[in-house]
């Protein structure tokens, strides 16, 4: 299952997001009880109700008479709406953990008033979303090809059937790029861009970009290393590709980059280290990925990991690679970030 799987997903799949996706969503796509499909810019403003129309990141523009009312998005997208006062039905994506609990991409969504269509990689339950009535459906982009994040390539012609989509690309462009496009998408489905806690998120955003540049600008030197980690293999992410990492050094933090012959087969922008080898770049600062599919640095147990030197100064700390493309969910990545170098020694 692996193996098919990871063939298939190549650019897309296997590191889209940045992080370790593709083994990461891959071996978690075990099962979900709620869902298994085999067996809630350049948009046009709509008011609240008439006519919707919305020109996509594919150039594809879905016109509709009424602004959607039954809108299934993918989670990451659904908790980013939700920041904005937009409710959806139904989610498909990482959106409950093994306990119970809202997974990192859902956000603050109250994820028991939404139909959860498939929790994990390749499900999707065809006939939930059919019985959702759905208007529309709403996921990222992580290649150029237009392929719908999550959306399983067995059951995608189905699922096109029953409702229009609308894709927001998060490939190769800055954080800065899609923000602005959800934003769009927001406010064409009605929600109010001028609220006090819409405004003032998007303005302690900018506040906390100049902070992040301020302190890559104080500390040149320091060297960050952007990792993932399954029990295997730990992934090195190179900046290009992916929305934060490509922000965050236009921002002027200076990362680790694997060299492109070092990078994964197919396409991919991450270098996959045994973890007796986890020590092969000098970093100060350890950033990890943040996704339910992946070990967190809590968890890690090899000694070669707890050897680093950003480990042992306690220079470690969380990466998000499919960030909730809210202003208000961003803002933490960029403190975070800038939090770290304003602390860190030279340790590597």
């Amino acid at each position: 299952m692996l193996n098919a799987r990871a063939t298939h997903l190549t650019r897309r799949g296997i590191l889209a997001a940045g992080g370790a996706l593709g083994l990461g969503a891959a071996l978690a796509a075990c099962g979900d009880d709620d869902a298994k499909s085999g067996g809630s810019g350049n948009g046009t403003t709509a008011a609240k109700s008439g006519p919707w129309s919305f020109k996509d990141d594919r150039g594809t523009t879905v016109k509709l008479d009424e602004v959607p009312a039954n809108i299934v998005a993918f989670t990451g997208v659904a908790a980013a709406l939700h920041d904005y006062g937009i409710s959806v039905k139904g989610v498909f994506g990482p959106t409950r953990t093994a306990d119970g609990k809202p997974d990192v991409q859902a956000g603050d969504m109250d994820i028991s008033k939404v139909t959860i269509l498939g929790n994990v990689w390749d499900q999707f339950n065809v006939e939930k979303y059919a019985a959702l009535a759905p208007d529309v459906l709403i996921s990222t982009m992580f290649d150029d090809a237009g392929t719908l994040w999550y959306v399983p390539e067995a059951s995608k012609d189905k699922i096109a059937k029953l409702a229009p989509s609308v894709g927001i690309s998060v490939y190769d462009r800055q954080l800065t790029e899609p923000l602005q496009r959800m934003w769009a998408l927001a406010e064409s489905l009605g929600a109010d861009m001028k609220a006090a806690k819409v405004t003032e998120a998007k303005k302690k955003f900018e506040a906390a970009a100049a902070r992040l540049r301020k302190a890559a600008k104080a500390k040149p030197h320091i060297k960050v290393m952007a990792g993932s980690a399954s029990d295997a293999l730990f992934y090195v992410s190179g900046t290009n590709l992916s929305i934060d990492l490509e922000y965050f050094k236009a921002l002027g933090v200076n990362f680790v980059e694997p060299p492109e012959k070092a990078k994964a087969k197919g396409g991919g922008w991450f270098e996959s280290l045994s973890w007796e080898n986890v020590d092969k770049y000098k970093a100060d600062i350890i950033m990890m990925d943040d996704r339910s599919s992946t070990i967190q640095p809590a968890d890690i147990t090899k000694a070669t990991w707890k050897k680093l030197p950003a480990v042992k100064a306690g220079q470690v700390i969380s990466r998000s690679p499919e960030p909730i493309l809210s202003y208000d969910k961003c803002v933490p990545l960029l403190t975070s970030l800038a939090e770290a170098l304003e602390k860190a020694k030279k340790v590597g």
